[in-house]
């Protein structure tokens, strides 16, 4: 079709009938997908527009007036979702989902930390897809950290080096309370996170329980996404929220591995993600891997404490994930809804 002016374009849009859109959707029509009709994403710089421009994959359906193209879909760069029908052992060998070697205690096996439970999932999920448990014990000692127990779950394609963490990426997933097995909210606990490939930093982190160095304070009881660990004098919040039992808690975070930003997106539960704020400054320079589990700190330790303080005995935790893929942003897309 013949290319309309700005001006054009928004007088024959003022008498089309948008139905089923909601207010942001057709403001990020107009602040977003129009400018892009007429100048490339790739053109686009930290600035006023910024804000919008990562906006919802569902709004560019609107873009079919202009273009007569479908409603744009995210390409994705992983999924960790898990089929309906797969069994745990699948996870002990290669696969297409999760690295099968790490991060589990030495001598155990991923089929003996995960469990497939009857709970509800993320949005995400769909029919064709189930939650995953990861659970930690007193053998989840990994690597000879003495004082961590760890249980977690890599991206298959995720090598450290790949294109994860390059241009700009969402990253999706949910985690909910695993009722039967609960957490010692006196220790800390790393639940999801970007670790550098060099292994110096978490560039953002999700937290629950008694934060080492936090604010006494505080409720342990809390969901808590910092940005880069290694921010001076103390890493960013980035989003908190209390950790309700029985709510599915969803969860995308936009990195934007040029610029060093992150965006949050929440929701509970079947609702749509919505934004928590603009987006922030938080260094996310050394590539890595994503982790999806457990890693509970050890209270009382002193200098390494890898190697040094208290875990007790008797472990049996666990938290359930869902949802968990990541798409490429660069081009706008974000997806708030299936």
């Amino acid at each position: 079709m013949s290319s309309l002016s700005p001006s054009q374009l928004t007088y024959q849009l003022n008498y089309i009938p948008i139905v089923g859109f909601s207010a942001s959707c057709v403001k990020s029509f107009f602040l977003v997908i129009i400018p892009t009709y007429f100048h490339s994403f790739s053109t686009l710089q930290a600035g006023p527009v910024s804000h919008f421009s990562m906006q919802y994959s569902k709004c560019f359906a609107l873009l079919s007036f202009v273009s007569g193209a479908v409603a744009q879909q995210c390409t994705l760069q992983f999924d960790g979702r898990i089929p309906v029908g797969t069994e745990v052992e699948a996870f002990d060998a290669n696969n297409n989902i999760f690295n099968p070697k790490n991060v589990v205690g030495a001598g155990l096996t991923f089929s003996q930390v995960l469990q497939l439970p009857n709970e509800n999932s993320s949005p995400f999920d769909g029919n064709d897809n189930v939650p995953l448990a990861v659970a930690i014990s007193d053998q989840s000692i990994f690597n000879n950290q003495t004082s961590f127990r760890r249980a977690e779950l890599i991206p298959a394609s995720n090598s450290g080096t790949d294109a994860s963490t390059t241009g700009i990426k969402t990253l999706h997933f949910s985690i909910q309370k695993d009722a039967q097995r609960p957490l010692n909210l006196s220790h800390e606990y790393q639940m999801a996170f970007l670790e550098s490939n060099d292994f110096s930093t978490n560039q953002v982190v999700l937290k629950a329980g008694t934060i080492l160095g936090g604010d006494p304070n505080a409720d342990p009881d809390t969901l808590t996404l910092f940005g880069n660990v290694n921010t001076k004098p103390a890493p960013p919040v980035l989003f908190s929220t209390s950790f309700t039992e029985g709510v599915v808690h969803n969860f995308a975070v936009t990195l934007n591995f040029d610029a060093n930003t992150a965006q949050v997106f929440y929701s509970t539960d079947n609702n749509d993600l919505e934004a928590q704020g603009d987006v922030q400054v938080n260094n996310v320079t050394g590539q890595g891997q994503y982790h999806f589990g457990l890693l509970k700190k050890p209270v009382g330790g002193q200098g390494d404490i890898t190697k040094n303080g208290f875990q007790p005995a008797g472990i049996d935790e666990a938290v359930i994930y869902s949802g968990v893929f990541q798409e490429d942003s660069a081009n706008g897309c974000i997806s708030l809804a299936p």
